[in-house]
């Protein structure tokens, strides 16, 4: 029987680089990207990664894809996998932090399956959880956090105009009455919204963090509070790749008497 996916020699991997810091790699994402003879490389994935592991002779394509500048489409990127895969290629799939946390890694390997090839997942480490690591802040905490909530400040839209896909008061309502963290990706363009909503079932006074380009030595911060977020980015000038968490986690802030590039803390 002339099976299609029988004639299928190559293969693909979709790799977490992680937050930004070539170290914070993990060996089997290193042995993929080293295996690799097609790299298909996000916008935020740090060039140092790919200058010390892809092997000499790799093709690597930039498939830049973020909020807010022009994008390479999604089908043409899932496209390239294929074609490629079909092609005998060993293909990696370099994605910024975690390839199933906001990075469209699900989409891809659905497509990946409907066309008969089954793809391996390299996880990485994600920016939410570096970003509070950097400033010596847990997640969780048994007197301040039972669990911590990932959600995209910048989800796919519904089929209403204007319709928001997140009800953030009913998140900041189970946050609040279930003690959890809110760790906001991609959120700094909606704080002005975001702030608003939270603020509905959260109190003014909950601390917030903004961290940009965590992991990374240009990584900047701030440290305020939930009426004060929208505020406090615009005074400190930070902008995208940022993660913002909110949550009681950072009462206390440690941080806040850490030497950082943002010299002034909202109160």
């Amino acid at each position: 029987m002339n099976n299609a996916s029988t004639l299928i020699t190559g293969r693909c991997t979709l790799v977490g680089a992680g937050p930004g810091d070539p170290e914070l790699l993990t060996v089997k994402a290193v042995k993929a990207i080293q295996a690799a003879t097609v790299l298909l490389v996000d916008d935020l994935v740090n060039d140092q990664i790919v200058q010390a592991y892809a092997r000499p002779g790799a093709r690597i394509v930039h498939v830049g894809k973020r909020g807010g500048c022009k994008s390479t489409p999604q089908a043409f990127i899932e496209r390239l996998m294929i074609t490629a895969v079909r092609e005998g290629e060993t293909v990696v799939r370099l994605k910024g932090g975690d390839p199933f946390i906001f990075g469209r890694g699900g989409e891809e390997v659905q497509h990946l399956r409907e066309a008969g090839i089954e793809c391996d997942v390299v996880n990485g480490i994600t920016a939410g959880l570096a970003a509070v690591s950097s400033l010596g802040v847990p997640l969780t905490h048994r007197d301040h956090a039972q669990g911590v909530v990932f959600v995209t400040g910048h989800a796919k839209t519904g089929a209403g105009a204007g319709e928001d896909p997140t009800d953030w008061r009913a998140l900041a309502a189970t946050a609040y009455n279930a003690r959890l963290t809110l760790v906001i990706y991609m959120g700094v363009s909606g704080a002005a919204h975001i702030e608003r909503e939270l603020l509905q079932g959260l109190p003014g006074d909950t601390p917030v963090a903004v961290i940009q380009h965590a992991s990374l030595p240009h990584q900047r911060h701030i440290a305020t509070t939930l009426d004060k977020l929208q505020s406090g980015i615009a005074e400190a000038g930070l902008a995208s790749p940022a993660v913002i968490v909110v949550g009681d986690v950072l009462r206390g802030l440690a941080a806040a008497a850490l030497p950082s590039s943002v010299d002034k803390f909202g109160t």
